[in-house]
């Protein structure tokens, strides 16, 4: 029995170990995603230390500001793009809600407005993106209704709480990538 008991408490103190090493996983990775996102004001303010001339030369080359006619105006553009791009990027994949599929589509949105602020030739930012939004929107749309109504289905079946069926339809990769592969 002595042995017995030993052996259980050795498999005990083996969970333990590798639960508290995947709660410090947590813990760093939420830290993280954490800092970044209270950095996001820095990351959109860089733009002020970007001069405001026409050329800026960097260490990775000269920047030429075509269109905008201002290197610091050009930054600034690209930040008003980039930033809610970033936070919207975090909110995906860190939601643990059956509906965060819907985000796809203002992450499409501001996908498509950083593109067309890079496209430096292109004269009107920021005028048609609703129209190259409209094929997202239909997939997207109808499968969180289709969610929706098979869990009001289980819910009125079942007789089981909103969360437990958040629980239910969640799908919980393992890794970063997995998350990013499941949406490919």
């Amino acid at each position: 029995m002595d042995k017995r008991q030993q052996k259980l408490t050795e498999e005990n103190l083996k969970f333990r170990h590798t639960d508290k090493k995947s709660y410090n996983k947590k813990i760093i990775l939420g830290s993280i995603v954490a800092s970044f996102v209270a950095a996001t004001p820095f990351l959109f303010y860089l733009y002020e230390y970007v001069p405001d001339s026409e050329k800026w030369e960097t260490i990775f080359g000269t920047y030429s500001s075509v269109e905008y006619g201002s290197a610091n105006v050009a930054m600034w553009v690209l930040a008003m793009k980039a930033v809610p791009l970033l936070l919207s990027l975090v909110w995906f994949f860190t939601c643990r809600h059956w509906w965060y599929h819907a985000l796809l589509v203002p992450i499409a949105m501001f996908t498509f407005q950083f593109v067309s602020a890079l496209n430096f030739d292109l004269r009107y930012v920021d005028e048609f993106e609703i129209i190259w939004l409209l094929p997202i929107m239909a997939i997207v749309f109808p499968s969180i209704y289709l969610i929706r109504a098979k869990m009001f289905n289980k819910i009125n079946d079942a007789g089981k709480t909103m969360e437990e069926l958040e629980e239910e339809f969640m799908i919980k990769p393992k890794t970063f990538w997995g998350k990013i592969k499941q949406y490919f």
